[in-house]
């Protein structure tokens, strides 16, 4: 059998990017996905993908930003499933990189309703069937600029800040049971979100967004044992010694 077989992975932001490689990645270790994002069209090619790998899915368009429907998807899966395995949080909303001075207040909101209530409710609606599986799994994916704040980066950072804080309190909160709970960075990746912050950036210099799924998958195992950790995709650079 696979590592993931006849077990149910929910991923947000799965229409392309890092998201539709997680995706991907996971259907080729066995899991059956639920996929979330806010366009039909980009979650079918997803699905396509996913067919492609030998892998199934069910397509679940929604905005998360419209926290109202979000509340339904933990009894809903389990409804249809009778289970819920693995969370992985990918969505996220970059605003505007502006100073913090000039950040436009239906900027700071949609970044607060994605990387932050988004969260709580997903954690919400999620939480009891994670537990309940014998190896249930939760992944939230940040950003560098979440721990180490950058110029005009202010509504994503912080709210990336915010969003680890509470999937890190709940991490805490569950330390006595089954459920493993973890952060992971994908670093420098060739996404379209990517693109937007760097326009002149060569995409092909930077990994791709299957690398970094890739990096991602052994959190969703149910031999995973790190909880409440930061995983990075890209090591850090050695420092350079003299010699």
């Amino acid at each position: 059998m696979k590592p993931l077989e006849n077990r149910v992975a929910l991923i947000t932001g799965a229409s392309r990017g890092i998201g539709a490689a997680i995706a991907v990645a996971l259907a080729q270790q066995g899991a059956h996905l639920v996929l979330i994002a806010r366009t039909q069209g980009g979650l079918e090619e997803t699905d396509d993908a996913v067919r492609a790998a030998g892998g199934s899915a069910t397509l679940l368009p929604l905005d998360l930003a419209k926290a109202d429907g979000i509340d339904a998807i933990g009894p809903s899966i389990v409804q249809r499933f009778g289970r819920l395995d693995i969370l992985v949080h990918n969505a996220g909303a970059l605003g505007k990189l502006t100073p913090v001075a000039h950040i436009e207040p239906r900027d700071m909101a949609a970044c607060v309703a994605v990387n932050l209530v988004a969260t709580y409710r997903l954690i919400r609606t999620c939480a009891p069937p994670l537990i309940a599986s014998d190896a249930g799994r939760a992944v939230f994916v940040t950003s560098n600029v979440a721990r180490t704040p950058r110029a005009y980066w202010g509504a994503y950072a912080s709210t990336k800040a915010a969003m680890e804080s509470l999937a890190l309190t709940w991490a805490d909160e569950t330390e006595q049971t089954r459920l493993r709970i973890n952060l992971f960075n994908p670093g420098k990746t060739a996404t379209r979100m990517r693109a937007q912050a760097y326009p002149g950036e060569d995409p092909s210099t930077i990994q791709t967004p299957a690398e970094a799924a890739a990096a991602l998958v052994p959190l969703c195992l149910p031999s995973e044992t790190r909880h409440k950790a930061l995983v990075n995709a890209q090591a850090p650079a050695p420092a350079l010694t003299e010699g």
